[in-house]
């Protein structure tokens, strides 16, 4: 039998669309699919405990589908640049196929990789987890775009992307299996306590719980800029973890939608944003904990127990400002929040509370199940003002106005109980219509209080 050849998925946990599996089959070798679970190559970066809970289920969803076809996923931990070549050693195998990944640790890692195997082993990455490959789209004068909007017209006269290539039907088993890990002594579940009934309850992780989220949305994507911004209504389209774990392809959700009329396309710059942001930490490795505006270095953060207290009353929603806390719950309780109260909760932290962008970068990062370090940190900075392409910091959103203009009622209802009594008008703003509801608290800092002060430590920018 010819020798093997190895599948090293990462961020690409599905069978349909995944150019490094079509590869590694076309090969005509029997296909080895392996997952590393390596916390030492991302260092602090490596996934928070929303995306722990979501990679098991993940994982165990592509094994039930791998061994449907005669094949299994093999599971190991530790540093990839360790393990892959004891692999390739174990194995005998020819290849490692994979899909290539954008973070600074998984470049770094694949030209370790490419370093370390032994002579005849080959190590071949794909494009696949974007519209586009990070890198291949330029401005005219030949230097990568800094600017969402061009990049995006550049980018879309390409579009739309091939159609998505289909699952295969057979893989080829190797004559003997190396050993493997069992999911479960990797412990990505909370234990005690169990905090993911929320998330059990909202999601379907892996690639058929992504194709119904996709057919779902289809059937309504055309009012998509309609009801995205409205947080009472389901008008997201819920895709942004399965893409992220690649259980789906960009391409698949493109052409599964680009036909819906309506405002389809809004939906679709949500798909080319993703490629933006990688396009973006590319250029700028650091993104994710350093100010693409040097100036922002000089702005002066609150710190010290004042701010710490803030800063937890932030995170547990309970910072009397009803929008807020609900989207701040919600994350908690689901892994993911509405993407317009996202943007409310990040400007809150940073010009209400004068909070320094990272620190909320970095609880995004451990609690959503969509923690994405491109899409995080490019969407953190824009909020700030920091990044290459950002809001101007003076433009500081007014989360009580926000929640009236978007009919945030229900859904405050929904995620902050204590206020679900109260009126259409009360609910948004309970201290300003003089209702006091002794479980939920007065607000942290009013809000022209808060504008001034951010204003003032704006200026010290000079």
């Amino acid at each position: 039998m010819n020798a093997p050849v190895l599948l090293w998925i990462r961020r690409d946990l599905r069978l349909a669309d995944q150019a490094a599996l079509a590869a590694a089959i076309a090969s005509g070798a029997p296909v080895i699919p392996i997952y590393i679970l390596d916390d030492e190559t991302p260092k602090h970066r490596r996934m928070g405990g929303a995306s722990r809970w979501w990679l098991h289920h993940s994982i165990a969803s592509l094994d039930v589908d791998l061994r449907k076809l005669g094949s299994r996923l093999i599971l190991r931990h530790g540093k990839v640049t360790d393990i892959l070549p004891v692999l390739v050693a174990e194995t005998g195998a020819s290849a490692i196929h994979c899909i290539r990944h954008y973070e600074p640790w998984w470049r770094n890692a694949e030209k370790a990789v490419a370093k370390a195997l032994p002579a005849g082993c080959d190590f071949i990455c794909h494009d696949g987890n974007y519209l586009m490959p990070p890198g291949s789209v330029w401005t005219g004068s030949g230097t990568p775009f800094k600017i969402y909007t061009p990049f995006m017209r550049a980018l879309w006269q390409h579009m739309p992307p091939p159609k998505p290539l289909p699952a295969p039907k057979e893989m080829k088993a190797p004559a003997a299996w190396p050993e493997s890990d069992k999911l479960a002594d990797w412990k990505l579940l909370p234990n005690k306590p169990d905090w993911a009934g929320g998330m059990r309850g909202m999601w379907a992780p892996g690639e058929a719980g992504a194709r119904e989220r996709l057919a779902d949305f289809a059937d309504h994507a055309r009012l998509y800029d309609e009801q995205r911004n409205l947080p009472s209504v389901d008008g997201s389209s819920f895709l942004s973890p399965h893409l992220h774990f690649g259980e789906i392809s960009p391409a698949a959700c493109w052409h599964a939608t680009m036909k819906a009329g309506g405002s389809v396309d809004i939906f679709l710059k949500e798909l080319v944003w993703r490629d933006y942001a990688q396009n973006i930490i590319v250029q700028f490795p650091e993104y994710g904990s350093k100010n693409a505006r040097e100036a922002f270095d000089r702005l002066p953060w609150r710190t010290g127990r004042e701010a710490d207290a803030d800063l937890s009353a932030w995170q547990k929603g309970q910072t009397g400002y009803p929008i807020v806390d609900a989207g701040m719950r919600q994350l908690w309780a689901t892994g993911w929040m509405h993407n317009r109260v996202r943007m409310i909760a990040a400007s809150f932290l940073i010009k209400h509370l004068l909070i320094d962008w990272r620190k909320g970068e970095q609880w995004f990062w451990d609690t959503l199940v969509d923690a994405d370090y491109g899409s995080n940190a490019v969407n953190w900075q824009w909020t700030a003002g920091s990044g290459v392409d950002s809001n101007m910091f003076v433009r500081i959103m007014a989360p009580l106005s926000q929640s009236e203009k978007f009919d945030a009622a229900g859904y405050i209802r929904r995620w902050v109980p204590e206020l679900a009594g109260l009126g259409d008008k009360a609910i948004h703003d309970p201290d300003e219509h003089g209702v006091r509801t002794k479980d939920y608290p007065a607000k942290i800092i009013g809000h022209r209080e808060a504008r001034e002060r951010a204003l003032a430590a704006y200026a010290m920018l000079g």
